[in-house]
């Protein structure tokens, strides 16, 4: 693709906009982070990567690119979720942002190489940077909370099973552990998959009794929590 179709008169307009907003968007998440790490886990380390990383995107966010800021023409101030409108735990506010910096990272980094070929490439960089902070921060997060658990539940065979538990999270129950030793594995799965999910959303742990193997298997639903597993 040519200099000049690039720079055609209605897309570097639009590209400018592209990298305005999302460098807003990134370090906004970053800040975000940067807060809890500060002010709720009291990591040095953690925030100062984060401010690290603001300054480095500031350096990128010049004039030029907010010259062509167009917010009341913008048509995606109109779009909503409704997921955005609410958050139940620590871990929810840090996650929605944690994927809020890296989804613009990547828009950077492919359209920043229409600006420039190394902001593409240090977005890029910042990008892998990023998902090793969200690793090392909610692994972090997640043994304050296991330290702070002084009650969890025990689950036994019930068929009320995911409404008690459910009841347990909201009265403030942080850890669940999953115990069944009848079922067989397909039911263990399921159940365990269910419990790891209803425990990522009310921000608490997650044991899976006994079995590596299913603690392995219910890791495929990717909840975070499930790496809590006994």
């Amino acid at each position: 693709m040519s200099e000049q179709y690039i720079s055609h008169k209605w897309q570097q307009p639009a590209i400018c906009r592209i990298l305005d907003a999302n460098l807003d968007r990134a370090r906004e998440g970053l800040r975000i982070i940067e807060e809890w790490c500060r002010f709720g886990i009291n990591n040095l380390e953690f925030a100062g990567e984060c401010k690290q990383m603001r300054q480095e995107l500031a350096s990128w966010h010049t004039q030029d690119l907010r010259d062509w800021r167009d917010t009341p023409g913008d048509v995606g101030t109109e779009l909503t979720h409704p997921g955005e409108e609410q958050r139940l735990s620590i871990q929810q506010v840090l996650q929605a942002n944690f994927c809020r910096v890296q989804e613009a990272l990547r828009v950077l980094e492919e359209y920043g190489k229409l600006n420039s070929p190394v902001m593409g490439g240090l977005c890029k960089q910042m990008r892998y940077q990023v998902y090793t902070l969200e690793s090392n921060l909610l692994t972090s997060h997640r043994y304050q909370l296991l330290q702070r658990s002084q009650l969890y539940l025990v689950t036994a065979t019930n068929e009320q099973l995911f409404s008690t538990v459910e009841a347990a999270l909201q009265g403030g129950i942080t850890m669940v552990q999953y115990r069944e030793k009848t079922a067989d594995d397909t039911v263990k799965i399921s159940h365990g998959q269910k419990l790891c999910q209803l425990c990522h959303h009310y921000g608490a742990l997650f044991i899976m009794n006994d079995r590596v193997d299913l603690a392995l298997a219910v890791d495929a639903s990717r909840s975070p929590t499930s790496r809590f597993k006994l």
